[in-house]
């Protein structure tokens, strides 16, 4: 009978081990399933990334100029982050002239890759003198340099004010009283981007063409293949269009677009002539 009871107690604690067993077993089996494989960790972009454009989609780059402007620029922000779209900021280093103004600069360079901080010049062009600016290369270039340094931005990519002016590894397109400043910017490494279409602005800063046309001309240069490079649209306007009241047109603008399956908002360092031969 002892010895009965004797076996008993030791088939009891076998079973135990073994059940004890099993269950760490599973607990590590099910711990190691959790673990993400290395392949599946996502890529982290940063400024001046390439990445794989779709052949069969529509690229738009959204680019504002002339900032940091509040209330525009913020307000531009605002309906970019809740529509859920990138954007580019040329902005000018002698706009950042406040606490608050470097503060809206540090959230554009800080939010990437929903929105790309770019080189819009430190004096706007010697505060709109384009004539003497493009005259005098050497000084547009340090002008430029200061800008790149005061905004601390992350690429490269400027766009010269007052100028259509491309330039994008090595080729120069645009006017002739840019061509010297274009060749000094492609020697020191720079791409400079012109536009393809224009939000316009009359007196007091206010927004010329409405959301629905605005839109449609979207839609006309992707139709007439009428874009500096293909499948792709670059759109400039201006942060200070886009005080309070005329917030809601650029929501709408934005909402018109997205409608479209084709399309996709880009930031301008994915322009595909940016990328080439990266």
């Amino acid at each position: 009978m002892a010895m009965n009871n004797l076996l008993a107690k030791a088939a009891l604690s076998l079973s135990v081990v073994a059940l004890l067993a099993s269950c760490k077993g599973e607990g590590a089996k099910d711990k190691k399933a959790d673990k993400p494989a290395k392949d599946s960790v996502a890529q982290v972009l940063t400024p001046g990334s390439s990445i794989k454009l779709d052949p069969a989609k529509k690229y738009i780059y959204i680019t504002w100029d002339d900032g940091p402007q509040p209330p525009g620029t913020t307000n531009c922000e605002e309906v970019f982050r809740e529509e859920g779209i990138k954007a580019t900021f040329f902005m000018v280093g002698m706009h950042q002239f406040s606490p608050s103004r470097e503060r809206i600069v540090d959230t554009i360079r800080n939010s990437y890759p929903q929105f790309l901080l770019a080189n819009h010049s430190h004096s706007h062009g010697f505060r709109d003198h384009y004539k003497e600016f493009y005259a005098h290369p050497d000084s547009a270039m340090q002008d430029i340099y200061q800008a790149e340094k005061e905004l601390k931005v992350p690429v490269k990519i400027v766009r010269l004010p007052g100028m259509n002016s491309w330039v994008e590894n090595g080729k120069i397109k645009g006017p002739q009283s840019s061509l010297e400043v274009c060749k000094r910017l492609g020697s020191a490494g720079y791409n400079a981007v012109g536009w393809d279409l224009e939000w316009r602005f009359g007196k007091r800063s206010v927004p010329i063409q409405g959301a629905e046309q605005m839109a449609q001309e979207v839609n006309d240069m992707f139709a007439n293949q009428n874009t500096y490079a293909a499948n792709s649209v670059v759109i400039l306007a201006h942060d200070r269009m886009f005080r309070d009241q005329y917030k809601d047109s650029l929501r709408k603008f934005i909402q018109i677009l997205k409608q479209n399956p084709d399309y996709v908002f880009e930031t301008i360092d994915h322009y595909p002539l940016i990328q080439k031969g990266k």
